[in-house]
């Protein structure tokens, strides 16, 4: 027997029903070792030697491995067919080495499969390799580049940028692409603009919209009619025409399929039609892959294997008929500079599978397989054939001539099932004409307002509703016969990035590679340097600052064709084509050099070049004219950022402390605005007693604060504002209240105790103690917060009461009953706990991830969050024994004897 190792408990349960009882099959849950977060586990000093540690949860995984030699004398690696998967075997064996579990005479050997298949497994098993070191190599010394920039660039950050976070190697420069994006959009200055329209009608009754080209008997540019007055008479000289039909030209043309997806374009496309997050739609296609439904997900190529191309092209024509198959198979060669090991494309591993034939029971899996399954089988289909058709429109002087373009689908081909989505508009392009033909009379046709509100009724800008009628917006002009309508644009800035069009960009730029770019984009995100807004990503000022540090002091190594560059030396590695440590050693040489110069700087420096660096984003002009760098206060100081003591930064005049003057890091404040901001040094909410009362943003939340701290008051009255409350609305009144806690109900009637209540850390809550602080005694959750200043003592001692005694549970009711386990039987239910929801089956608790909504967790999910942390305790999740039957007493036996 053969002891064969692949990453996922999922993965091996599928692999083992393949290979058999000759095989013993057993996961790794990824990564063994790692190098440990701290100083000098690489050395550039010592050759860039790496020490590697054991993960404490790897431990257990590694022993379970070694067990299984013990008994069985053959290894086989079958860990994912690329560079990480390559690496996860290398650390395998070594790990396995170290342990003296892989003996001299033991076999090792590394297997690859593209797809989990019974064929594609079997045939792996018959074309064994070594690990491969040149992809170990290249794993090594991706790995050593991140290390060292994320721990020797980080401390830099942290000392001269109070506040900041870590930075990353590809991270820092994928935030860069945002924050530049964000800097031209806040420097655009919109122009406005005027398109005309004209509803024009055919002889047999029908409608059509045409767009003004020429005006005067001059063709217009797009700034041609650039206020309301122009437009006004661009309207008006349309309006007193005859028009007629000028020319009608038609030209066939041919729409070719898209490739089948890899890595960057299936998130980019699932991001479009269903809005999954990078994240997102790798998990769903991980899953899809370990199910066997797909080829392998992180790839770069788009080229089919032969076989794959045969299939798609019979299921075509079972499916759809002969007229559909093009001549000859269709061959997609990557652009990509850096294409993935010889990966193929993400495709389906059986043809004639569709959506609908899968066994799974998560939709958004069923719809992620039939986009896969749509654009593979369209990437082997013919070509649409259309026809577009362009119709110029004229007045008998020739001075006025309008244009309609639209098309006519002829032979639908691949469109039939698959047409990939667009991150712009169509345009005018698609849209369907009726049967003109030259000479024909084109007279205006009246309802243009009721149809273009129609048409536009989502855009805000355009159109407003009133009393249920749609009517045109203040900018538009509109002529008396409803027939010609000029509405007002401006030209608009670029679009923010999503996480797909962002994952296009770093793919243009040559950033990344297929393995990183799901949690490139989250990591930025998880370190507040980006958050997410109706899917598009928002640079923070936390981002903003970052990328203005590392532009000024790092600007090299955030540079996209230096980043692109290095990515391409890494895949040289791979090829076999430059040594490893020679990539490590030119970069150490000028990063070191860097690190040294930017620590050289002091904290003034750096905020300085950052206050010039972020100057039109700080200080943008003033709309009277003047200074905007004059502090508004003192009128004398100079405005510029700050860093205060508990990090984070903020704008502050220079003239401290004569001048306290500060505002939030970012553009100004509006005065609506600055009334529910909280600066550094807390928001003034009125005095009490001679004591001023104010809310403050502290390390572990807002809080309230009666007076100042001072050497006779260290530690002045403080209370924290509780969820729900807006610490930024927060009123004089509310914050007296909370700073009247703890409350004393009153003594206990039965022993005198005390009862109090509180607010703390975990909400509101009854305390029967001699002292709020004491340690003892009874704690008592409270349902609501203002349960704390209205509880009455009967309430108050029943709630004690009720509390469970130490030792005692209460029983818990489940959020959701999701079945059956359906291999072990026990029901499988979802509990709120302390730290988020979890799925329990038996004595086994699974903590949900933060990427599943409860509401649409599955029981095939939960079955495999069970079998996971089953594993990672070192259980078996097996069916319950049948409790034994009743032994037969003596006295019926020796009855029945007689």
């Amino acid at each position: 027997m053969a002891v064969v190792v692949v990453e996922s408990p999922a993965k091996a349960k599928t692999i083992n029903s393949y290979l058999g009882k000759d095989f013993t099959v057993l996961a790794s849950y990824g990564h063994v070792r790692d190098l440990p977060p701290k100083d000098g586990s690489v050395d550039p000093d010592g050759d860039f030697a790496m020490t590697w540690e054991v993960a404490s949860d790897s431990k257990k995984h590694i022993k379970a491995i070694a067990d299984a030699l013990a008994e069985d004398g053959e290894l086989i690696l079958a860990t994912d067919p690329d560079r990480e998967g390559e690496a996860i075997s290398w650390h395998l064996e070594e790990a396995l080495r170290k342990r003296r579990a892989i003996k001299k005479d033991t076999p090792v050997s590394r297997v690859v499969f593209n797809a989990i298949t019974k064929t594609a497994v079997t045939e792996a098993m018959k074309n064994p390799r070594q690990v491969d070191m040149e992809l170990v190599e290249a794993y090594l010394a991706r790995r050593a580049l991140d290390y060292l920039v994320g721990f020797k660039l980080s401390p830099v950050l942290w000392r001269r940028l109070p506040g900041a976070k870590s930075a990353g190697r590809v991270q820092s420069v994928s935030l860069r692409i945002i924050v530049e994006r964000e800097m031209e959009i806040e420097a655009f200055k919109p122009q406005e603009y005027w398109t005309v329209r004209a509803m024009l009608g055919t002889p047999n009754g029908q409608s059509y919209e045409a767009r003004l080209t020429v005006l005067g008997g001059k063709k217009l540019e797009r700034f041609d009619i650039p206020d309301r007055p122009s437009a006004e008479l661009a309207v008006q000289a349309i309006a007193a025409r005859d028009l007629s039909v000028k020319t009608v030209e038609a030209k066939p043309s041919t729409r070719n399929p898209s490739p089948p997806f890899m890595t960057s374009t299936l998130q980019q496309e699932a991001s479009r039609k269903f809005g999954f997050g990078a994240r997102v739609t790798m998990q769903l296609a991980q899953r899809l892959y370990e199910a066997g439904y797909i080829t392998y997900m992180r790839t770069d190529g788009i080229d089919m294997a032969p076989e794959a191309v045969t299939d798609a092209r019979t299921t075509i024509a079972d499916r759809f008929g002969d007229a559909y198959v093009p001549e000859k198979p269709r061959i997609y060669k990557n652009k990509a500079k850096n294409a993935q090991e010889a990966h193929e494309c993400i495709r389906p591993t059986e043809m004639n599978r569709a959506p609908d034939d899968i066994k799974v029971t998560d939709e958004d899996q069923r719809k992620l397989y039939g986009l896969i399954w749509k654009r593979t089988i369209a990437s082997q289909m013919a070509g649409a054939r259309l026809e577009r058709t362009t119709v110029t429109i004229a007045s008998g002087d020739a001075q006025i001539e309008l244009r309609a373009t639209g098309q006519v689908v002829l032979f639908d081909g691949f469109l039939k099932i698959y047409e990939e989505g667009r991150d712009d508009d169509a345009g005018d392009d698609d849209k369907r004409l009726p049967q003109i033909a030259q000479g024909d009379a084109a007279p205006l046709v009246s309802g243009f307002a009721e149809a273009f509100a129609k048409a536009e009724k989502d855009d805000d800008a355009l159109v407003e509703e009133t009393g249920g009628d749609m009517k045109l917006a203040k900018s538009a002009v509109l002529d008396a016969k409803d027939a010609v309508l000029a509405l007002q644009s401006f030209t608009q800035p670029p679009p923010r990035y999503t996480e797909a069009t962002l994952v296009k960009r770093m793919e243009e730029l040559g950033i990344g590679r297929p393995s990183t770019y799901a949690s490139i984009v989250t990591t930025i995100q998880d370190r507040e340097y980006v958050r997410k807004e109706k899917g598009r990503l928002f640079p923070e000022d936390k981002g903003r600052l970052v990328t203005a540090f590392l532009s000024n002091f790092f600007r090299k190594y955030v540079g996209y064709e230096f980043t692109a560059n290095l990515e391409e030396e890494l895949d040289d590695v791979s090829a076999g084509d430059r040594e490893y440590k020679d990539v490590l050693g030119r970069f150490w040489a000028d990063f070191h050099k860097a690190i040294d110069d930017a620590m050289d700087k002091s904290i003034t420096e750096v905020l300085e070049k950052i206050n010039e660096e972020l100057e039109p984003h700080l200080f943008p002009p003033l709309p009277g004219g003047g200074d905007p760098r004059l502090c508004p206060n003192c009128e004398k100081g100079r405005l510029s950022m700050r860093t205060a003591r508990s990090g984070g930064a903020f704008i502050g005049c220079s003239n401290y402390p004569e001048c306290r003057y500060t505002r939030p890091f970012g553009p100004p404040l509006s005065e609506e605005e600055a009334k529910s901001v909280i600066p550094p040094e807390g928001k003034l909410l009125g005095t009490d007693g001679g004591d001023e009362i104010r809310v403050f943003k502290g390390r572990f939340g807002p809080y309230v604060q009666r007076g100042a701290v001072t050497d006779e008051q260290p530690k002045p009255p403080r209370q924290g504002v509780p969820k729900g409350w807006s610490p930024e609305g927060l009123t004089l009144e509310e914050a007296l209240k909370l700073l009247s806690l703890p409350r004393l109900i009153g003594p206990h009637p039965d022993d005198g105790v005390p009862i109090w209540a509180n607010i703390g850390r975990y909400g509101p809550y009854l305390k029967y103690a001699e002292s709020i602080s004491d340690r003892g005694g009874v704690n008592a959750n409270l349902e609501s917060i203002e349960d704390v200043w209205e509880i009455g003592m009967n309430r108050a001692v029943e709630v004690i009461a009720s509390k469970p005694k130490r030792g005692q549970r209460t029983k818990v009711e489940p959020l959701r009953e999701l079945g059956e386990h359906p291999e072990a039987g026990g029901p499988v239910q979802v509990f709120k706990g302390r730290y988020g929801p979890y799925v329990k089956w038996d004595k086994i608790n699974a903590t949900i991830p933060d990427t599943v909504e409860v509401d649409n967790l599955t029981l095939a999910q939960s079955v495999d969050l069970i079998a996971e942390a089953a594993a990672r305790k070192g259980k078996k999740v097996t069916k319950k024994k049948a409790p034994a039957k009743k032994k037969t007493t003596a006295k019926k036996t020796a009855a029945k004897k007689a």
